[in-house]
């Protein structure tokens, strides 16, 4: 479950990764979405199940668009002179990123509640594995990009809307 849970981290990841991004921004991106993938099921044991069936539509319609949009935006950011400018998430751009790529281990956290399992043990796997995956996707698509130049940027940018249009339908 944790594995599945990392692999939207992954594949955004994937995309991010394609822009022009240094080891240290990957250190903390990885860092941040593990954390989210810590946070996201414990809110969801403590929210309970009443919640989930009424806010779990909203909460993925909003994380596809927020995936579209970011898509939408890299790619037209090749098009545009940046100056060399770091497009990677930051600042509050990252906590976004992160809370989108968790989303779904909201609705895990509220099952976990239900059924009993070790729920701490749980978490925390969820969270080592979603820092792993995105380390990882974030390295690929590092590669990528000085392999592809400004076309990985497109490639990352249609991935993230591919993704967010896979969400919203």
């Amino acid at each position: 479950m944790a594995f599945a849970l990392g692999m939207d981290a992954f594949s955004v990841g994937l995309g991010i990764g394609m822009q022009e991004i240094r080891l240290k921004r990957i250190f903390i991106i990885g860092l941040v979405v593990g954390f989210f993938h810590i946070l996201m099921p414990f809110i969801g044991l403590m929210v309970g199940s009443f919640i989930s069936g009424k806010v779990e539509g909203i909460a993925v319609l909003a994380a596809g668009l927020l995936l579209c949009g970011i898509g939408f935006q890299m790619i037209m950011q090749t098009f545009i002179d940046h100056g060399g400018q770091l497009l990677a998430p930051v600042g509050f751009g990252l906590f976004v990123f992160a809370f989108t790529v968790s989303l779904d281990s909201f609705s895990v956290g509220l099952s976990l509640g239900l059924s009993g399992i070790a729920t701490a043990f749980a978490i925390i796997i969820f969270g080592i594995f979603a820092t792993i995956l995105t380390w990882t996707a974030l390295l690929i698509g590092r590669r990528t990009h000085y392999l592809l130049g400004t076309y990985s940027e497109i490639l990352g940018g249609s991935i993230l809307f591919g993704f967010g249009l896979h969400i919203l339908i």
